[in-house]
């Protein structure tokens, strides 16, 4: 059965327009143990959490040259955790005075039957990954350093390796729209990592 046409419209988080701040960079493997200790320093005084999680990246073509994009996310090491599903929009990166990368952002827990419901909707699944790391906070930031893993079989988690000798690191604020200084903020943290990582705003369009 043919899924019926889309129309391409903005998505809000509720009433709220809810935005994500974002820099990000990279650490060779043999760098991390040297970022994890100047993290712990740096960010609030607690424990830094690990994850191990599995995404899955579905398309659904509309009319418009550029699918819709949905991330399904749950977590492999915590028994119970509901997937997540999750919304990002197209980045803003026109703003010089603005430090970071900004973009529209819905996440949501959701039940078991949430990667079947998609399908259903007529999504398709375009490529999974495995992802393995660390979590920081700082206030309002958090701070992921983790590896990425190509699964080898679809949908068998437990083969996979790893993309690249490196770790991506991430600085982020989930803030509603209009709160373009906590950039600043981000910026101020970003510059105590250097030089062990530069965070930067990145363009994806630049990667493809």
């Amino acid at each position: 059965m043919e899924a019926p046409p889309v129309t391409m419209m903005p998505v809000t988080g509720g009433t709220i327009n809810m935005m994500e701040y974002l820099l990000q960079g990279s650490v060779l493997d043999h760098s991390l143990e040297s970022l994890i200790h100047r993290l712990r320093g740096l960010c609030d005084n607690m424990e830094p959490e690990t994850f191990l999680d599995h995404e899955i990246v579905f398309l659904l073509k509309g009319q418009q040259a550029s699918p819709f994009v949905l991330r399904a996310r749950r977590s492999m090491d915590r028994t119970g955790a509901p997937w997540h599903l999750r919304y990002l929009g197209q980045p803003e990166m026109g703003d010089k005075n603005r430090h970071a990368l900004v973009r529209n952002c819905v996440d949501i827990a959701t039940s078991e039957n949430l990667t079947d419901f998609l399908m259903e909707m007529g999504f398709r699944m375009d490529h999974e990954f495995v992802t393995k790391g660390h979590l920081f906070r700082k206030g309002i930031m958090k701070i992921t350093v983790y590896k990425i893993f190509r699964i080898l079989v679809p949908g068998n988690t437990d083969s996979t390796e790893a993309l690249s000798l490196s770790y991506l690191v991430e600085l982020s604020v989930v803030a509603p729209a209009g709160q373009d200084m906590v950039s600043d903020d981000m910026r101020n943290f970003a510059e105590q990592l250097k030089p062990l990582v530069h965070l930067e705003k990145i363009d994806p369009k630049r990667l493809m």
